[in-house]
C-alpha cells in the first residue's frame, strides 16, 4: 500500500475535490482502494459510498461556501485538486461569464484550498492539481487553457515555498480523457482528436499517477507538470 505521511498514524488521509464523477471520482477511488481515507468536496456525493469515504457537498465556485466547508475540515495529509469545468469559444465566441466561471474553479478556489491546507499539512505533504495539456494553447480554447497555464504558474511557485517542509506540488496535465466533459454537447465545435495510440486516455490512468504522486516513491518530484495524453502532444 502506498501511503503518504499521517497525523496521528494509522491511514493517512487525502482532501480532494470533484469527487462525485470523472478524474475526481477515479481518483477517489484509488485511493480508498489504496488504504487512504478520503474526503470528497462535490456538489452531489459520489454514486457509491465506501467506507473511509466522507462527503461534504459544496459548491467550489460559491467562494464563501469554499470557505466554511473547509473550516469543518481538520489536518489533512494530502490535497488532490480535480474538479474542472471546460467552456469553448473561439475569437468572437468566447463569453467573459465563461471565462469568470473557469478561473473561479481552476485558480482561484485552487488558490483558497492551498492556503487553508498548506499550513497544516505535516512536513512531507502532497499536493496535486489537475492541470490540462491544453495549457500550452488550443484553438476554442482560449480562456480554458488560460486558466491551466495559470495553475502550473501557481504550482511551480507554491513548490517553492514549501520544498523546505519536504510539501510536494505537481500538476497532472491530462489530454483528452474518458470523461462526462468529453462528451459534453457544448464542445463539439472543437471536438477532441483521437490520440496516435487510438484511443482516449482512461481516468484510472490518472487516478494511478496521482497515487503515484502521493507517495513516497515521488518523494523528490515537485514543481513539475506531468503530461498524459496517450502520444497527442507528440504531433
Amino acid at each position: 500500500m502506498s501511503t503518504g505521511n499521517t497525523h496521528q498514524g494509522g491511514a493517512p488521509t487525502c482532501l480532494v475535490t470533484g469527487i462525485s464523477s470523472g478524474i475526481g471520482e477515479a481518483i477517489g477511488r484509488t485511493l480508498l482502494d489504496a488504504g487512504w481515507r478520503v474526503i470528497g468536496l462535490s456538489r452531489t456525493p459520489p454514486v457509491t459510498a465506501r467506507e473511509r469515504l466522507t462527503h461534504v457537498a459544496v459548491d467550489l465556485s460559491d467562494a464563501g461556501a469554499l470557505d466554511r466547508a473547509l473550516a469543518t475540515i481538520g489536518p489533512v495529509d494530502a490535497l488532490v485538486h480535480a474538479a474542472g469545468i471546460l467552456r469553448v469559444g473561439r475569437i468572437g465566441e468566447q463569453k467573459r461569464e465563461d471565462g469568470a466561471a473557469m478561473w473561479r474553479l481552476h485558480v482561484e478556489a485552487a488558490t483558497q484550498l492551498v492556503e487553508h491546507v498548506a499550513p497544516r499539512l505535516p512536513d512531507g505533504g502532497r499536493i496535486v492539481l489537475l492541470g490540462s495539456r491544453t495549457a500550452a494553447g488550443s484553438a476554442g480554447r482560449g480562456q480554458y487553457a488560460a486558466t491551466k497555464a495559470a495553475l502550473t504558474g501557481l504550482a511551480r511557485s507554491w513548490a517553492i515555498e514549501l520544498a523546505p517542509r519536504r510539501i510536494t506540488v505537481n500538476v497532472i496535465a491530462p489530454g483528452a480523457t474518458e470523461t462526462p466533459m468529453l462528451r459534453d454537447p457544448s464542445r463539439s465545435s472543437v471536438a477532441p482528436r483521437l490520440p496516435p495510440m487510438g484511443r482516449f486516455v482512461d481516468p484510472a490512468e490518472i487516478a494511478a499517477l496521482a497515487l503515484f504522486l502521493l507517495s513516497p516513491g515521488a518523494a523528490s518530484l515537485t514543481g513539475q507538470q506531468i503530461v498524459v495524453c496517450g502520444g497527442a502532444s507528440l504531433v
